[in-house]
């Protein structure tokens, strides 16, 4: 295959640089459309992606005017290494969207439907009524607050920290330890802050069934626990939606610099 780019490139100088550069910056979206939010969706068909995929490979090859590749350039290296960037850089975007289902979950536990599962076709697993309802919402905040500007603008971005025909990723540039610590300890901590209202609602209803329990035995306090549990949860969720709606979009808002 490098002889016949050499070949190619001797006879047509101009054609060669810009199917090169095509395959390596198509092999970066690729690997950015299948882990980045939205783009990663199931629900979004296998030949849409593709072609969005040529489509933006077209927009940015014309508008980062192609080069030749350098001697002893090797392109199976260059497309799994920018195969890697792109997938990198959606997978970083999916951590943002991944806390607030985080949060989803543990509300959904904690008001006991957990045996209440679907399943989600992006991941093709098990998820909870929850989650999805908060993933889908997430998403559409994440869109009006200008999400996919931000991710587009960083993989755009990404031509500049790591060139198409480079030959090692420069993790220390394109991302830092400590903000990729940050991103995974924010699922945690995002979720006890969308769940908090719920927890501690719940938590005062058992500590409130648990004296019931004590005081009045003939009580089937766990068949209460199973009526109760549901609907005030349900009751402060919908009460807090609006609160939970702006503390979703301060949380997005605040990567929005560092996309």
């Amino acid at each position: 295959m490098e002889r016949f780019l050499d070949i190619l490139a001797s006879q047509f100088p101009m054609i060669t640089a810009g199917l090169s550069a095509g395959i390596m910056v198509f092999a970066r979206v690729l690997g950015f459309i299948r882990f980045a939010p939205i783009f990663n969706r199931k629900e979004i068909n296998s030949i849409v992606k593709i072609a969005l995929t040529l489509i933006f490979t077209v927009i940015l090859v014309v508008a980062f005017k192609p080069v030749n590749p350098p001697q002893g350039f090797s392109p199976t290296l260059g497309i799994v290494l920018n195969l890697a960037v792109g997938a990198m850089i959606g997978y970083m975007a999916q951590l943002v969207l991944i806390a607030v289902e985080a949060g989803a979950d543990m509300m959904n536990m904690q008001m006991g439907l957990s045996s209440a599962m679907v399943l989600d076709p992006t991941t093709q697993s098990q998820t909870s009524i929850l989650g999805r309802f908060f993933a889908f919402m997430g998403i559409l905040i994440f869109i009006q607050v200008g999400g996919l500007y931000w991710i587009l603008r960083t993989l755009i971005k990404s031509f500049t920290l790591f060139p198409m025909y480079a030959t090692t990723i420069p993790l220390d540039q394109i991302v830092s330890m400590n903000y990729l610590i940050h991103l995974s300890s924010n699922v945690l901590f995002m979720g006890l802050q969308t769940a908090a209202p719920i927890l501690l609602a719940t938590l005062g209803q058992d500590i409130i069934l648990g004296v019931i329990s004590k005081t009045a035995p003939q009580v089937n306090v766990f068949q209460l626990s199973f009526l109760f549990k549901p609907v005030l949860g349900a009751a402060i969720m919908v009460w807090i939606l609006p609160m939970m709606v702006n503390i979703i979009t301060d949380y997005f808002n605040s990567f929005a610099g560092a996309m």
